[in-house]
Order: C-alpha cells, then structure tokens, then sequence
C-alpha cells in the first residue's frame, strides 16, 4: 500500500531526538479551527507552541510537519494508565475538521482512507498496539473533546487500528439509559482505570465534574450514540468488555 507524503515542516518540536522504543502510542486529534489553511498556519507557527507530526487534509492529502524521532508538541497536559505528558511517548496526527465548536461534521471518505494508510504504515514501522491507539479526550478528557463522536473508531478498529467492544446493537439497546446501583457505577469506574482512563479517588465536587468528563469522552470513544456524561447499565457492560482487551 502506496503512502505519499508531502512535507510541510512546523519549528515547533523538542530538538532532542527520541529513541524508537520510546513511541508507544498514536494519538488522533481534529484542528477544531474552521479554515484548514488556518490550522496548518497555526500549526506551523513559532509563536503557537502546537504542533504534530502528521496533518490530514479534508481531500485526504497527508502532511508530515515534524519528523516521527522528535517529540511535537501535540497532547499537552496529559495521562492515560501510568504515563504521563503523552508527547513523549506518541505520534501525534491532526485531522482537518472544524470540531464541536465550529458545526463539527463527519471526516470525509479520502480522510479515513488516508488515515488508515498511515496509522498502519506507522503501527508496523513501531510496533505500536492497538491499545496504545487514542484520541486526543481520552488522555485528556477535561480539556478536549476530539476527535469526537463522529470519528469511525469501529470501523478502524476492524482493521486493527484502535480498540472496540464485542457487544451487539441489540443488547446495547436494551440496557440503555438503566440507571446503575452504587456498586455497579462503582465497578464501571474501576473499569475505566483498568482501561487506561485516571480516575480520582475522592468524592470532591471537583472530582465529580472530571468523572463527568471521563464518562463524555469514554462515550464519545465507545457509546457514540448517546453522549450525556450519565453512567448506565449499557456503559457498564461496554467497559467490563473492554476491561479484558486492554489488559
């Protein structure tokens, strides 16, 4: 499979490079800016302090704005199991979209389609796996909400690109919207921890709000359908499916 890239090279990166072992994740983001020419400029400007390695234009177009052994500046405050400040450990890739913000709308075939191509290309090249594939809300789920709930991580995943549960629409929704004991909910979050999610263990009013944005992004990630922040008994069974494959 043929993967052409143009180069389009953004100064903002750390100029030390990394070792090969240390890339262990991907990370999908969208721009969220309504003009792509806007994003790429943003991108790719010394006083904006972001950046990615890779850049999916609307028409499926790929650039590479840093090289892959230079850490870029792409998934700031971050966490996802036991690390820390993702960039380190990722490549980042950028995908044209306007975001929640700016009447978000589904990727385009050519994106998805190029996109599969690199995430492969770069899955192989690494030996990155398939839990180690993320978006930008589940390794910082109270700041973003990218790459949203319309971004096809089932279908991805049926290319071995990313993680999803085995459980029929059917049984999906007949335990949707049932309201969870206090145990259950209980189970539920010690599930998402397991998955990689941080859960904090104090009951403040402060941690009650990240849990709500927790629960959004495993939602926008695994429950696409319906996205209201409310534990049910169909999350519940999402997470304890997935609990296993992120072993």
């Amino acid at each position: 499979m043929s993967l052409k890239i143009i180069s389009n090279y953004s100064p903002n990166f750390n100029p030390i490079k990394r070792k090969i072992s240390q890339i262990k994740f991907l990370i999908f983001h969208y721009t969220g800016m309504k003009k792509e020419a806007d994003a790429i400029k943003k991108l790719t400007n010394s006083r904006s302090n972001v950046s990615c390695h890779y850049f999916i234009k609307k028409k499926g177009e790929t650039l590479v704005m840093v090289p892959d052994l230079y850490v870029s500046w792409h998934a700031g405050i971050s966490r996802w199991g036991h690390y820390k400040s993702l960039n380190k450990y990722s490549i980042g890739i950028e995908i044209s979209n306007s975001g929640h913000n700016f009447k978000y709308s589904k990727f385009s075939k050519n994106q998805i389609y190029s996109l599969k191509k690199l995430s492969k290309f770069l899955i192989k090249k690494y030996n990155i796996k398939s839990k180690n594939i993320l978006g930008h809300s589940d390794i910082a789920p109270e700041r973003k909400k990218d790459p949203g709930e319309y971004f096809p991580w089932k279908e991805l995943a049926r290319q071995k690109i990313g993680l999803w549960h085995s459980i029929s629409i059917r049984t999906l929704k007949k335990n949707r919207e049932i309201k969870l004991d206090k145990i259950s909910e209980k189970t539920f979050y010690n599930n998402l921890s397991k998955i990689g999610y941080t859960i904090k263990k104090n009951d403040s009013s402060y941690n009650k709000s990240f849990k709500n944005y927790i629960v959004k992004a495993f939602q926008r990630r695994f429950r696409q359908e319906l996205v209201n922040g409310k534990v049910d008994k169909e999350c519940l069974i999402i997470s304890e499916n997935l609990a296993n494959k992120f072993k």
